[in-house]
């Protein structure tokens, strides 16, 4: 949408920090000049973490304070509009540390039944407009066979690993197959999902699973 219809646009639904809220000057996008300077930014080494079946995790942010709540209104008060902003910080995290380093993009899908509830899949959202910003597309590579609970409100890793333990299957495994896949998601607290899921295709004849979260919980 360009000229006067976007400029009216503007005028009535003003755009926002999707981190603080604050009305954006007009030369700021998705982010207020504020946010850019006191978000909790993860760089160089710091923006990396390894993990079980999985080489590498990368993510921009820490998942504290405004990120932390920022998160939260995209995944439980419908504010998936946020995926733009959220896609462009990821692909730029991806950019720096895994250029030339992955064949294909894909997500951790939702279960059929948190989908239906919460009416979209946050992550799918996520990686596709963060493939988008990376000249790419989505790939679906993975489906979520029951709905598990949620991994925030486990305590321990060996609770998380077994919450998961089972619950993705891979769609069609010659998509993967000698393939490099980099899997994205919002959030990476002890990394079992995305082991989980990187353990799946790897069995399913993936040659390296990476991985980018947008925020990172620990």
């Amino acid at each position: 949408m360009n000229g006067p219809a976007r400029l009216l646009l503007d005028l009535l639904f003003p755009p926002r920090c999707v981190f603080c809220g604050r009305v954006l000057a007009a030369r700021e996008r998705d982010l207020c000049a504020q946010c850019r300077r006191t978000l909790p930014w993860m760089l160089g080494a710091d923006a990396e973490q390894g993990g079980e079946w999985f080489a590498l995790c990368v993510s921009p942010l820490r998942y504290q304070g405004a990120v932390r709540d920022s998160l939260h209104r995209y995944k439980f008060k419908g504010r998936q509009a946020y995926h733009r902003a959220y896609g462009r910080l990821l692909a730029q995290c991806v950019r720096d540390h895994l250029a030339d380093r992955y064949d294909l993009i894909s997500w951790v899908p939702l279960s059929r039944e948190r989908r239906r509830e919460r009416g979209y899949d946050q992550a799918f959202l996520l990686c596709a407009a963060t493939a988008l910003e990376l000249g790419d597309v989505a790939v679906e590579t993975l489906r979520k066979g029951r709905d598990t609970a949620v991994q925030s409100r486990l305590e321990g890793e060996a609770r998380r690993r077994a919450n998961v333990l089972g619950a993705y299957a891979a769609v069609e495994p010659e998509l993967v197959r000698d393939k490099r896949v980099l899997l994205v998601d919002d959030i990476i607290t002890t990394g079992s999902t995305f082991s989980e899921c990187a353990r799946v295709l790897r069995s399913a004849g993936a040659k390296e699973v990476l991985c980018a979260a947008l925020a990172r919980a620990r």
